[in-house]
């Protein structure tokens, strides 16, 4: 193991809280009926849970939990606004992350009676919103900020024990990592570097957009060396990579987000192989400029064949024939970010305005299923079940 190891030190919760000026943020499960609940929806025949970060009209946030009718089970509140999801490959627990620069995680295990756990990150790092599991669910990675070198770690997290504990870190050899995920072989983790340097201090400002280096990298998980690296053409050196998903053949599809003139319609999604030259896919040009040079979520339907790639800023999600990379349609849906896999074909959408859709063809119109009240969605979903 080559990557740099860090004391074997769980966090404290007490601490968090207390910095957070005693926010009571963290519910538990215990002696009470939402864990039973959960465990009775998924031991149904069909039963299909998803989660998603949200806020709420007072401000505050949370995390959802939900069925593939858009009732909300269980609700979890936040400390700040949560972003991406990491779920456990046995699909007991999940972590929601804070996002950047927000330093917080919660480790949640929607089925037991159990307390949740909070993940804070270390001095000097904080989180950019996702993470993975390993494929035995006992590690966790979590994309992070090294602001002091304007640098990208990944760090690594043993998940085995009641706390999580911080154990080691590896570079991402790149600027703002965003989103990672696993080789289905458990052995690679692909990272896309967004190329963009920011520092807590200036919280949502982009420090270098002309000198902007994004990537997209495959790093061996057991030493941390670089396996392979991929840039676009110089010209989209602008193209921040951020959101990705894998296809059924392994390929990684990832959308982009344009820090360029709004003037210009580059591409916004591409797919990376470990040992092959990357390529861009084209979206027509009846609907580029619709789009804001702007991709919000990138996720493959169970069988990994079509991919949905949301567009929040131009309210349409686009899809794609997988092994080609055929464009195959658009779906009209104001301010729709969150995209999860209901079964082999269709979509659960998440929207801003609080809608829960279904897309059942990409070339058919979406059906809202339910608008939960007082709930506007964030970026992204996820399937628990």
């Amino acid at each position: 193991m080559r990557w740099t190891a860090t004391s074997k030190k769980p966090f404290s919760r007490r601490g968090f809280l207390s910095a957070l000026g005693g926010l009571a943020a963290l519910q538990t499960f215990t002696n009470s009926p939402l864990a039973a609940n959960l465990l009775d929806k998924r031991a149904g025949d069909d039963a299909l849970l998803f989660a998603s970060a949200y806020k709420n009209t007072d401000g505050t946030f949370g995390i959802g939990i939900l069925d593939d009718y858009g009732q909300v089970l269980a609700r979890i509140s936040l400390p700040g606004r949560g972003h991406g999801i990491a779920v456990s490959p046995d699909k007991s627990r999940f972590v929601a992350f804070a996002r950047r620069p927000g330093t917080f995680a919660i480790v949640v295990r929607p089925f037991k009676d159990a307390k949740l756990d909070v993940i804070v990150s270390e001095p000097g790092r904080h989180f950019y919103g996702h993470g993975c599991f390993s494929t035995d669910g006992r590690l966790l990675y979590a994309a992070e900020n090294d602001f002091a070198n304007a640098k990208g770690v990944i760090g690594v997290y043993d998940m085995s024990g009641d706390s999580a504990v911080r154990i080691g870190e590896f570079s991402t050899y790149g600027t703002g990592p965003h989103d990672i995920a696993l080789t289905p072989d458990g052995r690679t983790l692909v990272i896309a570097n967004g190329g963009i340097e920011t520092h807590p201090d200036r919280p949502r400002e982009k420090l270098n957009l002309d000198t902007m280096a994004p990537s997209a990298v495959f790093v061996d998980v057991e030493s941390g060396d670089l396996v392979s690296e991929h840039v676009l053409d110089k010209t989209l050196h602008q193209l921040s990579l951020r959101h990705m998903a894998l296809d059924a053949s392994g390929r990684v599809w990832v959308g982009g987000q344009f820090e360029g003139p709004l003037s210009e319609t580059p591409p916004l999604v591409a797919v990376f192989e470990r040992d092959k030259v990357p390529t861009v896919t084209r979206i027509p040009d009846s609907l580029a400029p619709m789009l804001q040079n702007y991709i919000g979520s990138v996720t493959a339907n169970r069988a990994g064949d079509v991919i949905a790639t949301s567009a929040p800023r131009g309210d349409r999600t686009l899809f794609w024939r997988a092994e080609t990379g055929a464009f195959l349609g658009a779906q009209t849906i104001a301010d729709g970010c969150g995209v999860a896999p209901i079964d082999q074909g269709n979509f659960l959408i998440s929207d801003g305005n609080g809608a829960l859709s279904v897309v059942v063809e990409p070339d058919e119109p979406a059906e809202i299923l339910a608008r939960p009240p007082g709930i506007s969605w964030d970026n992204h979903m996820v399937a628990l079940s």
